[in-house]
């Protein structure tokens, strides 16, 4: 009997190990505004998408906080004085997540995947990429159709990232569904609308600014719920909270909040040509569209929905942007001209279109301001409001004659602009098409001295900003809460959570 209290003893030891054990598995809770589409570089589009691959998938280079282009999987690189053919020199010792070591020739088969593959989203962001040669295991040479400006900065983001060429060419088109990439996170599961897991990759490459065990990102489109989600512990960090919501959250002892401004903008594209739905009086007339956007007070829309924390806008590219075109400032409402124009054209009003809405309150909200406003000159705006992934294969489809849509945007100007109005620009979903504008921007890209892209894009405005297919609106105020047990957070230009240096106390 006398050994009771040693077995006592141990098996108290034994549950309080349990209990350290438990608690030192971290794990960092995300509430994302919408459910990610695939989760494979190539093929994906949505800014909560390119939120978890910050912790899956490395990238050639990244952005610092003020915007340098600073290395990731590679070290750095060398241009040839006639622009045309940039060496890339890579990190040592990377490994992928199936253990497979990060080559030259795996930097290769990315880029040629994201360069060939039927669908890719990426191959108008790197299309002046003629050739990718391996020089060595760790330096590969690309060889480019004409200098290319903006080559650096899209390899900031997915076109940069490298996946492994084992797991992709195992996987084929289901790659997507168990990503395998050279983050500081490995991909564990992913239940549609609900979660998606990653766990912590023990041969990450920079593994000793890694803290965290797993991350559990959780898709909750309705901004309150994900709001008292953070509130009662089920979350520890949420991003796009609404501004309504901001001095509410600064009186919370419970909560912290983390601001900045995006890169990107919130529009409203037109179909101008995308099937049957383009084939109308705001589809084919550039006075219509105009109408439109001469019935909208944007100022108006940011103080009603936004407390006026957002910076209203008509371009691509910030006023603070060195690309900005000051020659076309932001037009204000005018009623009696858009009248004007709607009669000019010979339209019979009440105009009824086809609006589509994400499902989003804030968005939402903006579209029924919107509504609102252009009903006043003789618009009728049907909004259909419309699950985020769903609306995107819409939109791809041609069943929408507007369409509320958000850009996160890009460091370069040409990656908010380009893919959105070349005429076969992946994600011009408005078919816009004018072969003097796609021959401005092909050069833009092309030229590396500023003054020289400033006059191209200027071009580019005159015509984009009288007749396109983009009704642009304001730059979002990008708006994160989280909890005061997690520590480094901090709001990067892009937008993006880097996991790298998180800890939660």
């Amino acid at each position: 009997m006398k050994f009771f209290p040693a077995l006592q003893g141990l098996t108290l030891a034994l549950a309080l190990g349990a209990s350290v054990a438990a608690q030192a598995q971290s794990t960092l809770r995300i509430g994302l505004a919408e459910d990610p589409d695939i989760l494979d570089p190539t093929y994906a589009r949505t800014y909560v998408g390119r939120i978890v691959f910050k912790s899956i998938c490395d990238k050639l280079f990244d952005i610092d906080d003020k915007l340098n282009i600073v290395p990731q999987l590679a070290l750095g690189h060398s241009t040839s004085a006639d622009g045309k053919t940039v060496t890339i020199r890579l990190r040592p010792g990377v490994k992928f997540h199936d253990g497979e070591p990060m080559t030259a020739e795996a930097v290769k088969f990315s880029l040629d995947r994201h360069l060939t593959a039927q669908g890719s989203f990426r191959r108008a962001e790197i299309a002046q990429i003629d050739k990718v040669e391996v020089v060595d295991p760790l330096t590969v040479r690309l060889l480019l159709k004409t200098p290319f400006a903006p080559l650096m900065a899209q390899l900031t983001d997915r076109a940069g990232m490298i996946i492994s060429p084992k797991a992709a060419t195992a996987a084929g088109d289901k790659f997507g569904n168990a990503p395998v990439c050279a983050g500081p996170y490995k991909f564990t599961e992913r239940v549609a609308q609900d979660r998606i897991v990653v766990d912590r990759f023990a041969d990450y490459w920079d593994k000793a600014r890694i803290h965290v065990d797993r991350i559990v990102y959780r898709p909750i489109q309705d901004s309150t719920v994900r709001l008292a989600n953070l509130r009662s512990g089920q979350l520890d960090l949420l991003e796009r909270m609404l501004a309504t919501d901001v001095a509410e959250v600064r009186k919370d002892s419970r909560l912290r909040l983390a601001t900045g401004f995006e890169l990107g903008y919130q529009g409203i594209t037109l179909n101008v040509g995308n099937g049957e739905k383009g084939n109308s009086p705001l589809g084919k007339d550039a006075r219509v569209r105009r109408a439109l956007e001469l019935s909208i007070d944007r100022e108006a829309v940011d103080q009603v929905v936004f407390n006026g924390l957002n910076q209203a806008n008509n371009q691509w590219v910030s006023p603070s942007n060195p690309y900005y075109q000051g020659r076309f400032p932001t037009p204000k409402r005018d009623v009696a001209r858009a009248k004007a124009l709607l009669r000019e054209a010979g339209v019979k009003t009440p105009l009824a279109l086809d609006f589509m809405v994400p499902n989003n309150p804030e968005t939402r909200a903006v579209a029924e301001v919107i509504q609102s406003m252009a009903a006043e000159v003789g618009f009728d705006l049907k909004i259909r409001v419309t699950e985020f992934a769903t609306s995107l294969n819409e939109a791809e489809k041609g069943n929408f004659q507007m369409y509320m849509l958000a850009w996160s945007g890009r460091t370069d100007p040409d990656g908010n602009i380009f893919s959105f109005a070349s005429c076969k620009g992946p994600l011009n979903y408005g078919r816009y098409c004018d072969p003097a504008v796609d021959a401005l921007l092909e050069k833009a890209r092309t030229t590396t001295a500023v003054a020289e892209r400033k006059s191209l894009y200027e071009q580019v405005a005159a015509k984009w900003l009288t007749e396109g297919s983009v009704i642009y609106l304001y730059h979002r105020a990008l708006l994160f809460a989280h909890s005061p047990r997690l520590e480094g957070f901090k709001v990067m230009p892009d937008g993006l959570i880097r996991v790298t240096d998180l800890k939660l106390k």
